[in-house]
Formats: structure tokens, sequence, C-alpha cells
């Protein structure tokens, strides 16, 4: 029995080694963890439970057959964050290069199935090099075994992707089909077709930073939602995500204790709108203000930032915010910010997760870039987000709310439950100037006139009265007392139920 334990033990620390010490010290000398390091720090500690420590890949082309180590360079298992459940992969760079093989892609697919099984959330952790050009067919068979999965797993279990190396070519595309990605600055980069493709088909000279680095994903092609210095601040900042998340969507949003009085009142935000209606101000000051404690965990910040999405806690329950943003583009719409929005938006309808919504918008922002590149339809995706999200959506006009933007931010047209108005909301289809622009053009000549015109219908149509009267408002609040308000509404929300019509399934216009 001794020997058979002794054995045991032998094969464990054969396969906690990976590819070999000598790899390890160079994943190390890269500045990064190993796969086994990363789930230690992402994990409570002592909560790991692995899967398929022993498989092994069954390619015998090109000289295979002689190299078969254990776990065929991904760790795969379970364990917990703050004492909730969750499954993880952590692909193996010291193991051929962390790239996919049959056995490998059956041990992630194996993780996934139990996740939706049992309703818990799926990280993975993604270094490799792509699918194993040894196994040929068999590796993209097994991407696209990954691939069907992240779509059925869509929608009922948080999937979340950390990019801790490289992924190119197939490997983008399951990352691309979950809910967040984050990478790490300087040593992760994703791209379809790498630099040296790139210069043989189009002549373009570029690194693979440039081309797919952690700048280029958060900044400029939005496809991911954050960025972090190194693998142990990447880590850090996924487990305070989790926090935020629910286990699956029908587990409800997870609620922890709070140590700050829903009744808080904040005077300084009495003084937050500017006497200048064309002067900007800090959104995030307001959300930080309404949060718990004020905490507020920002997704996308590098990318479309004239609107604001992230979750905050209100009575230590997870609310999702969107929020314009006057400091940037005085906070319009664009073709950027509708999409980021949208897909925020349905990430919370999907998940039961309340929307607070802090409106400041002079309207879609104008030009032949945005309609030339289709602002129309990406605009849509935002109104059709919100009109079919059916969770609690509370909303809060501070400033502008003109034109079609207004209807778009979660107004009380597209089915949002409690709409609320500082006394400093201006809700109108334009503002003052380009309105009597319209109304009055026989009297542009006359600069006196224009001027009484103008004033007297920011008098009649720059507030929310006329909005409050028609019931579209429900109520001009006193900026002080926000948090209050915005805490009583989502508690009286807590029970709503709300169905849309039957459908297999929508057809947003992507």
């Amino acid at each position: 029995m001794k020997d058979i334990l002794q054995e045991l033990e032998r094969r464990r620390d054969q396969a906690r080694l990976g590819g070999g010490q000598r790899r390890i010290d160079a994943q190390h000398a890269r500045g990064k963890l190993t796969a086994r390091e990363r789930i230690d720090l992402l994990l409570d500690e002592g909560s790991f439970e692995e899967f398929d420590m022993f498989v092994a890949h069954r390619s015998t082309d090109f000289g295979m057959e002689a190299d078969r180590p254990y776990g065929d360079g991904v760790v795969t298992g379970w364990g917990t964050i703050n004492g909730r459940i969750v499954y993880v992969f952590s692909q193996d760079f010291t193991v051929f290069g962390g790239s996919l093989s049959e056995t490998h892609a059956q041990k992630i697919c194996k993780i996934m199935d139990m996740a939706v099984q049992n309703g818990a959330p799926v990280i993975g952790l993604n270094d490799s090099g792509g699918a194993r050009i040894q196994e040929g067919v068999a590796s993209l068979a097994g991407y696209a075994e990954v691939f069907k999965r992240n779509t059925l797993a869509s929608g009922v279990i948080p999937q979340i992707s950390v990019i801790m190396g490289p992924c190119a070519g197939g490997a983008v595309y399951s990352p691309a089909m979950t809910d967040f990605i984050f990478m790490v600055k300087d040593t992760s980069y994703m791209f379809v077709t790498g630099p040296d493709v790139v210069k043989t088909v189009t002549n373009e000279v570029v690194t693979a930073e440039q081309l797919g680095g952690a700048s280029t994903h958060t900044r400029k092609s939005s496809v991911a939602d954050g960025a972090f210095e190194d693998d142990v601040e990447a880590l850090s900042e996924i487990r305070r995500l989790f926090d935020f998340l629910p286990l699956n969507n029908r587990d409800g949003v997870p609620v922890r204790p709070f140590f700050d009085s829903p009744d808080r009142i904040e005077e300084s935000l009495d003084t937050l709108i500017p006497d200048n209606p064309n002067q900007p101000y800090d959104m995030k000051e307001l959300i930080v203000k309404v949060a718990d404690e004020g905490d507020f965990y920002e997704i996308q910040k590098d990318f479309a930032a004239n609107i604001i999405t992230g979750f905050v806690r209100i009575e230590g329950r997870t609310i999702g915010v969107v929020a314009n943003q006057p400091m940037v583009l005085a906070g319009c719409l664009d073709i950027d910010s509708s999409r980021k929005a949208a897909r925020f938006v349905r990430f919370c309808d999907a998940f039961e997760i309340p929307i607070l919504t802090l409106v400041d918008v002079p309207g879609f922002l104008p030009g032949t870039g945005q309609e030339y590149g289709g602002v129309i339809k990406h605009g849509a995706k935002l109104l059709f987000a919100y009109g079919e999200a059916t969770v609690p959506k509370v909303t809060v006009i501070t400033r502008k709310a003109y034109g079609g933007a207004y209807d778009v931010m979660s107004s009380k047209h597209l089915r949002g439950d409690m709409n609320y108005a500082w006394p400093t909301a201006e809700i109108a289809v334009m503002g003052a100037k380009g309105a009597v622009e319209i109304l009055y053009r026989s009297e542009l000549g006359d600069a006196e006139k224009i001027a009484g015109r103008t004033k007297d219908y920011e008098d009649r149509f720059a507030n929310p009265f006329i909005a409050a009267e028609k019931g579209f408002i429900d109520e001009v609040i006193q900026p002080h007392s926000t948090r209050r308000r915005v805490a009583r509404a989502f508690a009286s929300l807590r029970g709503k139920k709300l169905t849309n019509p039957w459908k297999k399934h929508d057809n947003i216009p992507l």
C-alpha cells in the first residue's frame, strides 16, 4: 500500500512540474506566473479541486508519442472565491507552449459542462500558442467544441477570460464569446493573424503589441474590458469583479453586508451641476456618492469614455450603472458608446442585475464619420437593449436629455420603472439655441429678438416639469437625496416580474 501511495505522490509531483523546471524558470523570467501559481492566487487558499491531472495527449505523429506530459498543457478544476463556487481552467505555457490538442480541449469542455450543469461561473486563464499543429484537424475540432459550449453557456453562467500570454488565431474566438475579457499589459496579446502573416499579405510592418496588445484592445478595438500591470494585479481584480456577479441566471445578485446608510445625504451633489450649461463635470463623482462605501468597479474604462459602465452596490446588492460622461464629447452618444453600453445592459439583463442609468446627454454625435459608420444601427442596439430589458430600471436625469438620446437612455417609454430628474434637468427635443433658429428662422437677423426667444424657450422647456406633468418623470428630486431615492426605488422593485412575448430569440440590429 505504501508503495502505491508513494507512486501517486511521485506522479502528482511530475504533473505539477508541467513542462519542467527549466521552462518554469523561463516563464518567470518573462514576468509571468505558471498556470498553477495563477490558480493559487485566484482562488481561496486550499479550495482548488483539480480534475484530469494525469490526462495525456494521444498523438503519435511527428514523434509526439515520446513526449506525453501529464495534464497536456491545461490545469482544470473548481474552487471558491470568497466562499462562492467557480470553475477554472489555466493554460500551461510550459507544456507545448500551452497549445490546444484534442485532450486539452476535452479537459476544458468537461469543466464548462459541469459549470452549466451546476450553475457556477467559468474563468479561463489563457496563455497559449494556439492550435497544436501536430494534431491537425483534431485540434481545430477541439476549438469548435469549446466555442459551442461558450455559445450555449452565454446568458446562463458568467464567463470571464483573462489573457495572460499569447492568444492567436482560432484561440481568440472563445474569449470573444465570453462576458468579460481582461488582459495583462506587455505580456499578453490577441489577434486573428500575427505580425508575420500581416506583413506577407498587406505589407504592413507591425509589432505583436501594436497589433493586439492590451493598449490596442482596451482603447481602440474594445475587444478587452480592462488591462492590468501584471498577473498578480489581474487575478486580484478578477476576484473583486467576481464578488459583484451572480453565480448564474437564476441565482439573483449576491448580497453582502454593508456599512453605509441608504439614507445618507450628500449635500455636495446640490452644487455638482455648473451654472454654465456648457461646462462639464465628472459624472463619476455622482456614481461614487450613490454607491455603498464609494465602491465602483468600472468596465471598459479606456474605451468610449463618453459613457461609463460598471458595477456598484446599493444596500449590499449589485447594481449595473450606465452613465453619460459630460467630460468627454459633452456626453454625446456615438457608435462606440452605444455598442459599449448596449452590451453591458444586455449582460445585466441576462443575469437579473438591476440597472441604474444616469443621464446627461445632448444627443447623438453628428458628422459623416458617424453616419458612414452606421450610427443609426449602432444607436439602435442601445435602444433595443434597454427596450427588451426586464430587470428593475431606475433612471436619474441630471442635466440635458435631448431628442432621441432622451428616449434611448432608459426613458419611461422603454419601460423604465422609476424615472427621476434633478431640478437642473432639461428635457426637450433639442437645445434652446437650435430650436429657436428653426422656429424663428425669419427673425435670425435680429440678435435681440432671438436672445429673447431663446430665453423664453429655456424658461418654458429647459426644465423637468413638462415631462413630469405628463408622467414621463415620476418625481423631481433634490440632488442631495439621490442615494436615498435610488436605494428606495430599487428596494421597491425587488419583487418585479415582467416577461417579454414568447420568441425563439430576438433579432437585435447587430
